[in-house]
């Protein structure tokens, strides 16, 4: 079986087991799956061992007992040593990166891929049921097939499959979460759902209450799963090593955003300090694909050629000196395995080996003969060392024979120093001792730059200790950080049917839904409505009957007889109560509850270009000053009056932005007409 399986299509069966959302399949018994279920079952031995650890130590803390606290002290330092030997296994697990290379993969060195984060089962059915009922006052019961849809959709992010379409599962599933946030998780009500993750180096869990934490972990599984698409990709193709060089730019891209949006994260693998690193790590891989993508077809035996290779190899083994002296700062030092510095260090020293074999190659092998661009080549040596040796120069080392060969032979010496310490490194680190297909490279890029050198090894020559210069990194192809299209995709709400979330949020606080008879006098309902979804009542007629029986102005229409219309704009709403006749028929509707306290409401005019603000307070205060006869009260304008002078004051307003994800922008938020629903623009937003 593989990843991609993809029995009867892309959809959830129900429960059958037949079927598999596009882009996970469980059942999947792959090395990958295999590590993660044992690097599952370890989380859950290490997070009962801490809690020993923490009840021994509470033990301690609170018992003056000298015989307890003897043997609190034996079965604590039992518990630290188990807690240890799981760490170690758990490092082990993290080593193992032979699982994540291409089948393909037998001549390159193996790359390093990030595992996804576990996480536990989430059930949102209860809580969501309950909310949906204490806030939304609608029945929850009505809306299971919605929850189950949401929860299969987290339970099928936890085994993505190792390809674009599990990236997009895992998209789609963080697209979702926003809605979610607005729908259900209210700041001033918690729901009671707690979201559990594992950090991906140590185990230790992390336990939260809002969405954060869980959307962190979304983004920084989406770039774990870049970086495993990366290292499976077949490094033996252009198109491979593409694919390799995109998708490591791109985890490196997802953990870029991970570190912009999401700063206070309680999971130390999704600290600043670790994913800054992880970054760099990323970038360096994608560096070092694009040298192998150049040397894939061949790398010509030709004096630039070779000044080109070495500058590129001594680019990839700068990218990883930085990783590694990253990776050993505390306190990432103790977090992350030590296999990845080591591998760090290994490339280091492996890739500057490289470039002083190519460049002693070029000086060696390629005597500057007449038919040969002397300013060209005296070009390419200039740029390649940052500091000549004293008294040479760069046409100088061209023409003359025995400086060439001294030099050269300098940077075989710096090249066999380099792999060597290489090896040194490899033989140190204990998981590395698994990879034979890197030992065997490090070994083969030894004994070839060993018989390069004994070529021009002469024993009667006087030994030279001239230390070769440095080479300046160059790279015409530099590995850049690249945010995926599919961070975000269109999704569709799976609980539209509360109403639009402009509206309809966990943010907002509505009175229970009310029923209001309406009957049409003469073709007139009483009130005038505005908005696209919910509409809402404006100018009511204080003396209609809709008003006697408790309409009031900035209540939303949800209902129409037993025709829910909580998504129908005002000309649809218009079609729909034209024939009211006078027996009239029921509407419901609810009012928005504002618990903050109010402020005024405040009209800006310009004088003279300096504003002065009027509070709508101390207008209304001053109309009351006047006398009664100088009050003017005058019948509103009706809704349904269908004269040509009605039609025109019928009004329709922009609507606020909706979660059908169609463009709607935060900028169309209508003006408040009117005082009592300014609360409500300034508390709504869909994003």
């Amino acid at each position: 079986m593989t990843d991609t399986l993809l029995p009867n299509g892309i959809e959830d069966s129900g429960g059958d087991g037949k079927h598999f959302r596009k882009g996970c399949n469980p059942l999947a018994q792959t090395g990958r799956s295999k590590l993660q279920n044992t690097r599952a079952s370890l989380n859950q031995q290490i997070i009962k061992q801490m809690r020993m650890r923490a009840g021994a130590e509470n033990l301690l803390k609170a018992t003056n007992n000298n015989k307890v606290k003897e043997m609190v002290l034996l079965e604590l330092s039992y518990v630290n040593a188990n807690l240890q030997l799981l760490m170690g296994q758990l490092e082990g697990l993290n080593s193992s990166v032979d699982v994540y290379q291409s089948t393909q993969e037998t001549t390159n060195i193996p790359l390093i891929a990030l595992g996804l984060k576990e996480t536990k089962e989430v059930d949102f059915s209860a809580p969501f049921k309950d909310f949906i009922m204490e806030h939304y006052n609608e029945d929850g019961r009505t809306f299971e097939e919605e929850i189950a849809d949401l929860m299969d959709l987290r339970q099928a992010c936890r085994t993505p499959s190792r390809n674009e379409a599990g990236v997009e599962l895992l998209a789609k599933y963080y697209s979702h979460l926003p809605l979610v946030e607005n729908r259900f998780f209210s700041p001033t009500h918690q729901t009671g759902i707690f979201f559990t993750w594992y950090d991906s180096f140590t185990g230790v869990p992390v336990c939260q209450q809002n969405l954060t934490l869980e959307k962190a972990s979304v983004v920084f599984n989406m770039a774990a799963l870049y970086s495993q698409i990366g290292t499976r990709s077949d490094r033996q193709t252009i198109v491979g090593l593409g694919e390799a060089i995109s998708s490591f730019q791109k985890a490196a891209g997802m953990l870029s955003h991970l570190k912009e949006t999401f700063t206070h994260t309680p999971s130390y693998d999704m600290s600043p300090a670790m994913v800054s690193m992880l970054i760099r790590l990323m970038i360096a891989q994608a560096q070092e694909c694009i040298f192998e993508k150049i040397a894939l077809p061949g790398i010509l035996n030709k004096f630039n050629s070779l000044i080109k290779m070495a500058q590129e190899a001594v680019k990839v083994s700068e990218i990883y000196d930085q990783v590694h002296q990253s990776m050993i700062q505390m306190p990432i030092k103790d977090n992350v395995p030590s296999f990845w510095s080591t591998m760090s260090l290994v490339k280091t020293n492996h890739y500057l080996a490289i470039a002083h074999h190519f460049l002693a190659s070029a000086l060696l092998d390629h005597e500057l003969g007449p038919n040969d661009d002397e300013d060209q080549q005296e070009k390419a040596l200039s740029q390649v060392y940052d500091q000549l040796p004293e008294g040479c120069s760069p046409l100088g080392i061209l023409k003359n024979k025995d400086e060439r060969e001294r030099i050269g032979k300098a940077h075989f010496r710096r090249a066999i120093s380099g792999h060597e310490e290489a090896l040194r490194n490899y033989g140190l680190c204990q998981h590395l001792d698994k990879l034979k297909v890197l030992q065997e490279i490090l070994e083969a890029s030894h004994q070839r730059s060993l018989n390069k050198y004994s070529d021009y090894e002469n024993e009667e020559e006087f030994a030279d200790y001239f230390e070769a210069p440095d080479i300046i990194s160059k790279t015409e192809h530099k590995a850049e950080m690249e945010l995926p299209a599919s961070t975000k995709v269109k999704v569709t709400d799976f609980f539209q049917r509360l109403g639009p979330l402009s509206v309809f949020s966990a943010k907002q606080k509505w009175t229970a839904p009310r029923k209001i008879h309406v009957c049409a006098e003469d073709r007139d309902l009483g009130f005038t409505l505005k908005g696209e979804a919910p509409v809402q009542v404006v100018s009511l007629d204080p003396l209609s009957q809709a008003a006697v029986d408790g309409l009031k102005e900035g209540d939303y229409i949800v209902a129409v007889g037993d025709r829910d219309t909580k998504w129908m704009g005002v000309s649809d709403m218009m079609r729909l109560l034209k024939d009211v006749d006078e027996e009239g028929i029921e509407l419901q509707v609810v009012s928005i509850i504002d618990n903050s306290p109010t402020m005024p409401t405040k009209s800006a005019t310009f004088s003279g270009n300096l504003p002065k603000t009027y509070s709508m307070i101390c207008l209304a205060y001053n109309d009351e000053e006047k006398p009664l006869k100088a009050r003017k009260v005058s019948k509103k304008s009706s809704f349904l009056s269908w004269g040509l002078k009605n039609k025109m004051k019928s009004a329709s307003t922009l609507s606020l932005p909706t979660a059908d994800q169609s463009g709607t922008l935060p900028w169309n938020k209508p003006i408040p007409t009117f005082p009592s629903s300014s609360s409500y623009n300034n508390d709504s937003a869909s994003h």
